[in-house]
């Protein structure tokens, strides 16, 4: 099969960002630590599609975004993910030298989310031509392989190999959402890390990926800003603990079971309860978000103890079919082992849901007064969402959320004038007509 057409290009020089700096140190072999340049600093590559050149012995060069636009933060360039990536390669080690060869192990959906968050800390800057210091190529492909504990470097276009495909429902911590455009693979072909649903409405998730400038932790829409309806979700053929997902035993309260596994280990119930305030509360609340349980806070988690993190507690113990002085809202040892390994039920009944207004005979619309300058409501984030759906999401550089902002109104003002509105009739407000269109 000959090697499709690709381009890399060369950025500004004398970068001393903390990426540049470590290849300088630890990667001789990159060309920014030959050069003093940029680590994805190489002159223009153009290689002809009927060359039958490889990237490595044996595998094909994958096509290659040729253009790329200015990023926005938390929003791809353009229409598509501005994240062009490079081939099927090996590992490479710090002297430069392809890794030997070795084969897949065996990793948990705690050892994924743990690999991930390391690059995630590191602010690892993308490159599709670049190798951090573990020997994994600094674009989406090969940060997924690293979280894979894959032998080599992968591409969109193999990645699907090491994983079953699952659903929707199915996805859990660790698993992917892969989109691999068969037809032209330089048009927005992504892959990124499932970390959790944001709450019970399973319309945002927690996405770890890597893309423009650095890899990062955010919540995202289902499935992707982009090509939404293209992605298609996996699961790690070598995953422990059961492809599925090992549930609990919900028949053992806390107290039952000490033992928690590798990760951040129980602090114990002293560190959680009316006055207790640190880290640990905060990790606990960001877990249970993660679950299904956001919905039951209104700001943070936080490091301070607060009804929210109880309610949210008991919700997640309740979903795992516990009763009683088992579900008291306070974590014990199982509680906090489940939310670690990403194993048990997430919280998906019970939703808290806002009463539905009726505003100038129009039912659900709260008023013009819950979306001012401001104002911080569930009906902002309910707006926000719809947009999302109606394809107006594209101003949102992260949630959509509850406290109104220009974002907002900018998505607003895009949906009014796709109704053929102008002037006053266009101003980014939500008024009835609105509302109407907007949810009918």
């Amino acid at each position: 099969m000959a090697a499709p057409v690709f381009e890399e290009f060369d950025p500004a020089t004398d970068c001393d960002c903390p990426g540049c700096v470590h290849w300088r140190r630890v990667l001789p072999h990159s060309p920014g630590a030959r050069t003093g340049r940029h680590p994805a600093a190489h002159r223009a590559v153009i290689v002809a599609a009927a060359a039958s050149t490889a990237l490595v012995a044996g595998h094909p060069a994958p096509a290659l975004a040729g253009s790329h636009a200015p990023a926005r933060p938390g929003v791809p360039a353009g229409d598509e993910p501005d994240t062009p990536q490079g081939g099927k390669a090996p590992l490479h080690g710090p002297s430069g030298a392809s890794a030997a060869p070795g084969t897949a192990r065996a990793v948990s959906r705690a050892d994924i989310i743990k690999r991930a968050k390391v690059w995630v800390a590191a602010k690892v800057p993308y490159s599709m031509s670049a190798y951090w210091s573990d020997g994994y190529r600094q674009d989406c492909s090969g940060f997924v392989s690293m979280a894979w504990n894959l032998p080599s470097n992968e591409w969109t276009g193999s990645l699907g190999q090491y994983g079953v495909r699952i659903t929707k429902d199915d996805l859990q911590p660790g698993d992917i959402l892969l989109f691999h455009n068969l037809s032209d693979p330089q048009k927005g072909s992504h892959v990124v890390i499932f970390g959790g649903w944001t709450d019970y409405t399973r319309t945002y998730y927690t996405a770890y990926e890597q893309t423009r400038p650095h890899t990062r932790r955010q919540a995202t829409p289902y499935a992707y800003w982009s090509n939404s309806d293209r992605y298609l979700a996996y699961r790690y053929k070598g995953l422990t603990g059961g492809a599925a997902g090992a549930q609990p035993d919900s028949a053992k309260p806390d107290s039952a079971k000490p033992g928690v596994p590798a990760g951040t280990p129980y602090p114990g119930r002293a560190h959680f309860g009316p006055g207790a305030k640190n880290k640990y509360v905060t990790q606990l609340g960001r877990m249970l978000v993660e679950r299904g349980a956001g919905r039951h806070y209104a700001t943070g988690p936080g490091p301070r103890w607060t009804a929210a993190d109880r309610t949210a507690t008991r919700a997640f113990q309740q979903a795992q079919g516990w009763r009683g002085r088992a579900a008291d809202g306070l974590p014990g040892p199982l509680t906090w082992e489940l939310l670690v390994t990403g194993r048990g039920r997430d919280v998906t009944t019970g939703a808290v849901v806002p009463p539905a207004p009726a505003s100038h005979g129009v039912p659900g619309y709260p008023g013009r007064a819950m979306f001012r300058p401001g104002a911080r409501n569930a009906y902002v984030t309910q707006l926000g969402r719809q947009l999302l759906k109606k394809g107006f999401g594209r101003h949102y550089t992260t949630g959509p959320g509850p406290r109104w902002g220009e974002a907002d109104r900018r998505a607003v003002e895009a949906f009014q004038r796709a109704q053929g509105w102008r002037g006053g009739a266009a101003d980014g407000h939500p008024g009835p007509e609105t509302w109407r269109r907007l949810f009918s």
